[in-house]
C-alpha cells in the first residue's frame, strides 16, 4: 500500500551504524505485479465486459466513480489478497490501483468502502442474469477454434457464515451455518463457467439441472456439434440429474451412494481383491460393471464398481455412467471420473486463496454478486496462467529401439513417472502451474515506485528483487501476439 504520513524511527540492533526508517514522499506501492495482469485484462476485455453487464441506476453527472472503476478495484484487490471492502479505504490512495482504474497516480482517491458497499448492494437480479451470460460468452470467446469435446465438473462448496446474512441456514452434514454455492467448471481449461449462490441447507444438486441445461443450450448455439461430458460426485447422483443429461443428449458420469443391492452385486469382486492382497501383499484395485435399476428409476443404468484392498483395509466406490465406452472400459471410465478431483482442487484455490467465503453482506443478492467478483478474479488469473504456461517436455518413452525415443503424452504418465514430471514442472514453470498464492509471492507482491511526468508514467522495481526475471518474462510475453491467441 502507499506511504501516506511522515515519520521517522531509529533502530539500534546493529552496532556499527544506527538504522533510520522513514517514509518517502514518492508514490510507492506494494502491489506492482498487478500491472501485467491489468495489461492482460485490457487485451481480453474481462473486467470491461463484466461491468457492462451491470445496471447502473445512478445519475452520471453526480457520479465520481464508475462501475467499471469499482469492478476493477474489487477484482484486482481480490487477486492481491485484499478481499474485504474495508481494505479499499487504504487502497484507494495506492498509485498502482489508480493506474488499474485508469486514473493518474497523483489524482483523486478511488472509491471508499461505503461507496463499494452501496455498489454491491445495488446489484439487481437482472444484472446477475446478465453476468451468467457474460461468463459463458467469455468462456466461448476464449477458444480460437470450436472444440470438439468439453468436460464439465459440477461441485458444491460449503461457505461458512458468521453473521445474520439473508438465507444463511444450518447444514447438518457440515455442522455449521453457511451458504452452499455451486460451480460448473471446465476441466479442459479450468475456467468457472456457471455459478450459483444457494441457501445453506439445500441439497448439493439443487438447481444444478437448470444450470446444466442453460449451459448446454448456450454452448450448442455457438457450437452445434459439440460433445459434452458432465461429471459430479455422489451428491449429483440424483434422478433429476440423470434425466436432464439424458434429455440433453450429453454424456455423464456421476457418483452413486452405496446401498445393499449394490453391495451384494459387488461382494464377489471385493472378496477377489482381498484374496489377491492376502496372496501378494500388494495393493489391489479391481473393477466390474453391471446394469442396475433403482425402484424410482424409469430404466436401468450402467453402474461401475471399484473394489480396493490394501494394508489400510477395503474400499468400494460406485459410479453411474452414460458415456461412450463405459461398457467396454470400466477402469478407464472410473479413472476419468476420478480426474474431476483436479476441478475440486481449483475450487479449493477459489475458496482458500481467493476467499470466496467473504460473503458478509447482509443481502443475499449482494453476496451473490461478490461470488461473481471472486470467480471473475479467478478466471482472469486462470486464463493468464494457461496462456503464459511453458511446461517442460515430457520424458521419452521406453522404446524397443533405444535410438528412437518418443515423447510420452503427459496425460498418459502414471505412478512415479507422473509425480516426477509434475514436480519438475512446478519447479520449471512455477507461474504456469502456480496457484493464486504462488502468483502473489512470485509476481504480484513487489514494491514499486511510481513516477508521473507529463509524457509518461514510470514504474521502477528493485534490481535486486529475486523474481525480477519472471516479471520481465511475463511483460515480454504480454507484448507478443501469442499472448492473446488463445487463453
Amino acid at each position: 500500500m502507499s506511504i501516506q504520513t511522515a515519520w521517522q524511527a531509529t533502530l539500534d540492533f546493529w552496532d556499527k551504524l544506527p538504522i533510520i526508517i522513514e517514509p518517502s514522499d514518492t508514490q510507492l506501492s506494494s502491489d506492482g505485479g498487478l500491472l501485467p495482469l491489468r495489461q492482460f485484462d485490457a487485451r481480453i476485455g474481462l473486467t470491461r465486459q463484466f461491468a457492462e453487464a451491470l445496471d447502473d441506476p445512478r445519475t452520471p453527472q453526480f457520479c465520481d466513480h464508475t462501475y467499471l472503476e469499482m469492478v476493477r478495484s474489487r477484482i484486482f484487490g481480490i487477486l492481491a489478497a485484499y478481499e474485504d471492502q474495508n481494505d479499499h479505504d487504504a487502497l484507494r490512495h495506492d498509485p498502482v490501483f489508480k493506474l488499474i482504474a485508469e486514473r493518474s497516480p497523483d489524482g483523486v482517491p478511488l472509491a471508499s468502502q461505503p461507496t463499494l458497499s452501496r455498489f454491491e448492494n445495488a446489484i439487481s437480479i437482472a444484472s446477475l442474469k446478465r453476468l451468467r451470460d457474460c461468463f459463458i460468452d467469455q468462456f466461448i470467446g476464449s477458444f480460437d477454434t470450436p472444440p470438439r469435446r468439453l468436460t464439465f465438473d459440477l461441485d458444491a462448496v460449503d461457505d461458512p457464515a458468521h453473521g445474520e446474512q439473508q438465507l444463511v441456514l444450518f447444514h447438518g452434514y457440515f455442522d455449521q451455518y453457511q451458504y452452499f454455492p455451486a460451480f460448473i467448471t471446465c476441466a479442459d481449461n479450468d475456467q468457472t463457467v456457471v455459478l450459483s449462490l444457494r441457501p445453506g441447507a439445500v441439497h448439493a444438486a439443487l438447481g444444478c439441472d437448470d444450470d446444466l441445461e442453460y449451459l448446454v443450450t448456450r454452448l450448442r448455439q455457438a457450437w452445434p456439434n459439440i460433445l459434452i461430458h458432465a461429471r459430479g460426485d455422489a451428491g449429483y447422483g440424483m434422478p433429476w440429474m440423470y434425466e436432464i443429461a439424458e434429455r440433453l443428449g450429453i454424456d455423464y458420469t456421476f457418483g452413486i451412494a452405496s446401498n445393499e443391492v449394490l453391495k451384494r452385486a459387488s461382494h464377489s469382486l471385493l472378496d477377489q481383491a482381498e484374496a489377491r492382497f492376502e496372496a501378494t501383499k500388494e495393493p489391489q484395485r479391481l473393477f466390474d460393471a453391471f446394469w442396475y435399476q433403482a425402484k424410482s428409476w424409469p430404466r436401468a443404468r450402467w453402474v461401475i464398481v471399484k473394489a480396493e484392498a490394501n494394508a489400510q483395509g477395503t474400499n468400494r466406490r460406485f459410479i453411474v455412467s452414460h458415456r461412450a465406452g463405459a461398457q467396454i472400459l470400466p477402469e478407464a471410465t472410473y479413472d476419468d471420473y476420478a480426474a474431476r478431483g483436479e476441478s475440486e482442487n481449483r475450487n479449493k484455490e477459489l475458496k482458500c486463496d481467493l476467499k470466496i467465503d467473504r460473503t458478509s453482506d447482509h443481502r443475499f443478492l449482494a453476496n451473490f454478486f461478490r461470488l461473481y467478483l471472486h470467480a471473475a478474479a479467478n478466471n482472469l488469473l486462470v486464463r493468464l496462467r494457461r496462456a503464459f504456461a511453458s511446461p517442460p517436455p515430457a520424458p521419452p518413452s521406453v522404446s524397443i529401439d533405444p535410438t528412437a525415443p518418443q515423447a510420452v503424452p503427459t496425460a498418459a504418465l502414471a505412478g512415479r513417472n507422473r509425480r516426477r514430471y509434475f514436480n519438475h514442472r512446478r519447479q520449471a514453470d512455477p507461474l504456469g502451474e502456480g496457484q493464486p498464492c504462488t502468483w502473489r509471492s512470485l509476481l504480484i507482491k513487489v514494491a514499486a515506485q511510481v513516477c508521473v511526468s507529463s509524457r509518461r508514467v514510470v514504474v521502477r522495481l528493485s534490481a535486486n528483487w529475486p523474481y525480477l526475471d519472471w516479471y520481465q518474462r511475463l511483460c515480454t510475453f504480454l507484448t507478443s501476439p501469442a499472448a492473446f491467441t488463445s487463453s
